[in-house]
């Protein structure tokens, strides 16, 4: 090769015959370093990077070599380039290497895709492939994947990648981000990202430098780099989390990348990012590319992110970095459904999608968890509810792409009143609609006071989820065995599925345990009650029931075991560190202590076990086979404290959950639970998080018993809670009458059965309901009695408020008061 003074046809046979036999270099260190240094002598690399880098010689190397060979040949080349000197490293570096390594990378996924056929074949770095003609070698694969780790090595970034970025964050240290303001009137699409380019803190916008543009050398330049990096993703699909890794935690990239899209501007480069995506749909340009990169190692360092480290120390990505980066993902993604920019066909599968829309996505949920974006931040005001439901009625795809994956961008109550739509379109689909109310298919179910869960669970478990979805007659048998009169059906069923549902979430039954915060979940030692599965599906059923029918139940759960109602535990952005805290702070605590502790974790002599006091005895669960054996030290900490993690949230409760999940889901379509984020589906259970608005109420109310909303004792009433009850008195008043103490998701409108206000003369074990005296004498303020001693009472199964013609208004809120606060007024009638 020498004497040919490398010739181009010998250094074609050279690199295809010798620089491809894996692991060669790794030997040559080892074994025979002088041969080596004779190697790097004659400028090998130089000229092998030199030939690849023409088209006909590229193209010979891939054709001639397949697979593993060529895995080889990359990573013997990748192995030259980390032992050059650093200055000589460094001008080999853009265009020759990059350009190099992208071409064979995109070679070997290329060969890997082209002999189609069925996936039976796995490779320890490439993955399940079709074997071809040629089948993939393992020979020397160790010493070929510690060449290609080079890659990512801390030096190798630095030097590719992360000195080239420092350069260009010069000037361009902050982003400045104008947080939109809920009452602004402008087009804040077409305004999203107002980025100041270039400002710095305290210097004037005069010298700012101007925004980059997204096709110039400097930006080109680190896309061709991140197309590199981006290749290797997706050719070395099981070493994913360490090339991840590799970028994300070497020193500032990952924020030095950040600021240089804060310095493409306008927008962020929105525009530029769009028009590029309008005429590269499927070969992404390099500018995509880094976009995708980015995204990509984003997800992967906000899912490790705790706490402590994104709303505390806030380095060094700062809370409006976040505010700032999901809003210009927001417009981005909105932008390209809205406009049909990717083929509606396969727009979600799209790899450029993914990576935005995972990244989007991981922040979002974030923010529902703790948050940290001002309010209506997610929301696109460019969208008009009504136009939007309007044009999903036609079926138009981008809405439907839009509710699916999006569902955030649209306001709270309109996906609620989607829901509800959806509900109600089933039921005339099923023939459950009111004129099928009286129908025989209604379902009769006979409940004994002592025994409503056991007799529930006897006629209903048996029920197939279209029967349990149509309306359901409950006739009541008391403690003397005889029939109570049933005055409403609906109101009546709402008592039995308040009492069931009061009864089984009872922590004293052992299903349902409570965190610290009283938030409840599934009992880990629920097998100790016989048939605990069953009823768990029960449970399910009959939670899943009250949200079909929008009867809002004050059942508080934890955030986590709601996300596993909505499937999201199942999705690759999820981190069980996140959510511990909603199960148990103090956990959260000790595990983040272990994260950051500064010195040997193996000190503190922690195995892969955690043990746990059943009855009186301590039993050992291993966090994953062998893992009572396995010390935790510096090295595998993370991967223990989202073991523990795992274990508390899933592996403990993994059947309970799982059948509570089948009986909700029976009753309510999972596609229909997407629209909403873990808050949300509690308030969609639970009802409203806002204050009590007592006019809406007001106007929903209806009046019995000679009352009007002109009585003078009404009149009291509602200046009583308006004036003087505070916002903790007024849910007292409303868990009172309608054993809820938040108002309904849509308004008191939609309360069933409406809220009522009757007038009472007498106490409950001698009411007899209205008479025509009885009205009358209430209707002009005439007492049968006085009502001194007598207190308000309710009936919370038809929302009824029983309250006496009292004389006093100071009479009136001090009986209430005292009413509300010892919750006497709950019966069973």
């Amino acid at each position: 090769l020498v004497s040919a003074s490398f010739s181009e046809n010998l250094l074609s046979q050279f690199l295809v015959q010798i620089l491809s036999v894996p692991g060669l270099i790794v030997q040559l260190e080892q074994h025979t370093p002088e041969c080596l240094v004779q190697l790097q002598g004659h400028g090998t690399l130089e000229k092998t990077l030199a030939l690849l880098s023409s088209e006909q010689s590229m193209k010979f190397a891939l054709a001639t070599l397949q697979n593993s060979n060529l895995l080889a040949l990359l990573a013997n080349i990748v192995h030259l380039y980390y032992l050059e000197p650093p200055e000589q490293a460094s001008v080999l570096a853009y265009p020759a290497f990059t350009f190099v390594v992208t071409q064979l990378l995109n070679g070997i996924l290329t060969s890997l895709s082209q002999t189609g056929g069925a996936c039976t074949q796995w490779h320890e770095l490439l993955g399940w492939f079709s074997p071809g003609k040629e089948r993939l070698q393992h020979e020397n694969l160790p010493l070929i994947k510690k060449q290609i780790h080079l890659l990512w090595n801390h030096r190798l970034v630095k030097l590719l990648l992360g000195d080239n970025l420092k350069e260009l964050a010069v000037g361009y240290e902050t982003i400045d981000y104008p947080i939109p303001s809920g009452n602004s009137t402008g087009n804040l699409l077409k305004r999203a990202l107002n980025f100041e380019c270039g400002s710095m803190k305290g210097q004037p916008n005069k010298t700012a430098r101007p925004c980059r543009k997204l096709g110039c050398a400097e930006v080109s330049r680190v896309a061709l780099t991140c197309s590199m990096y981006h290749a290797a993703l997706s050719a070395l699909s099981q070493l994913r989390l360490d090339i991840l890794s590799g970028l994300c935690y070497n020193d500032t990239v990952l924020h030095d990348l950040w600021l240089l899209l804060g310095s493409i501007g306008p927008n962020c480069g929105l525009k530029g990012f769009i028009e590029l995506l309008q005429v590269n749909q499927t070969n992404y340009a390099p500018p995509l590319l880094l976009l995708s990169l980015f995204c990509d190692c984003m997800t992967h360092y906000v899912t490790i992110l705790d706490d402590l480290e994104m709303y505390e120390q806030q380095s060094p990505f700062t809370l409006n970095d976040y505010i700032a980066l999901s809003h210009f993902l927001n417009t981005f993604l909105y932008r390209t459904i809205q406009d049909q920019i990717l083929d509606a066909k396969t727009a979600t599968s799209a790899p450029l999608f993914v990576s935005t829309h995972t990244l989007l996505l991981c922040l979002y949920r974030r923010d529902c968890r703790r948050q940290f974006a001002p309010p209506n931040h997610w929301l696109i005001r460019d969208i008009r509810p009504s136009h939007f439901l309007a044009d999903l009625e036609k079926g138009k795809k981008h809405t439907q792409i839009l509710l699916q994956k999006m569902p955030h961008v649209i306001p709270h109550e309109d996906r609620v009143q989607l829901f509800r739509k959806f509900v109600q379109n089933e039921k005339a689909v099923l023939g459950l609609t009111e004129s099928a109310c009286a129908s025989p298919s209604s379902a009769l179910v006979t409940v004994h006071r002592d025994r409503i869960v056991e007799d529930g669970y006897r006629q209903l478990a048996a029920l197939p989820p279209h029967g349990l979805k149509g309306v359901i007659r409950v006739r009541f048998i008391n403690q003397q065995g005889l029939d109570e009169a049933g005055i409403d059906q609906d109101g009546v069923f709402k008592e039995f599925l308040e009492e069931t549902i009061k009864r089984v979430f009872d922590p004293s039954l052992n299903l349902f345990k409570t965190t610290t915060e009283q938030r409840l979940y599934p009992s880990p030692t629920s097998h100790m009650q016989e048939n605990h599965l069953a009823l768990f599906e029960f449970v399910g059923r009959m939670l899943g029931k009250a949200v079909y029918e929008g009867i809002v139940v004050d059942v508080p759960f934890a955030s986590f075991f709601l996300s596993q109602v909505l499937g999201q535990t199942q999705q690759a952005l999820y981190s069980c560190m996140d959510e511990l805290p909603s199960l148990d702070k103090e956990l959260y605590r000790s595990l983040t202590f272990i994260k950051h502790y500064q010195g040997d974790v193996a000190d503190l002599d922690l195995t892969f076990s955690v043990d746990e006091d059943v009855m009186g005895k301590i039993v050992t669960h291993e966090l994953h086979p062998g893992g009572r054996g396995r010390a935790v030290n510096n090295d595998n900490k993370i991967n223990y404290i989202h073991y523990m993690a795992y274990f508390r949230m899933h592996t403990q409760i993994r059947e309970q959950t799982a059948a509570f999940i089948r009986g909700f889901r029976s009753i309510v379509n999972p596609d229909w639970l997407a629209l909403f984020s873990t808050p949300e589906l509690q308030r969609l259970i639970s009802g409203d998080t806002s204050p009590l608005d007592l006019k809406d109420l007001r106007k929903h109310t209806q009046y019995y018993g000679g009352f009007h909303d002109g009585h003078r004792v009404v009149g009291w009433l509602w200046d009583i809670l308006a004036k003087d009850f505070t916002e903790e008195e007024k849910k007292l008043f409303l868990k009172f009458v309608t054993s809820c103490s938040k108002p309904p998701l849509l308004g008191f409108a939609h309360l069933e059965p409406p809220f009522s206000i009757r007038c009472v003369e007498v106490g409950d074990d001698e009411d007899i309901g209205d008479t025509v005296g009885s009205v009358i004498r209430g209707f002009f303020t005439i007492r049968k009695k006085d009502p001194l001693n007598r207190l308000p009472t309710s009936s919370t199964c038809f929302n009824l408020l029983k309250l006496p013609n009292y004389q006093k208004k100071s009479m009136l809120r001090d009986k209430l008061r005292y009413a509300i606060s010892s919750n006497t007024g709950f019966e069973l009638s």
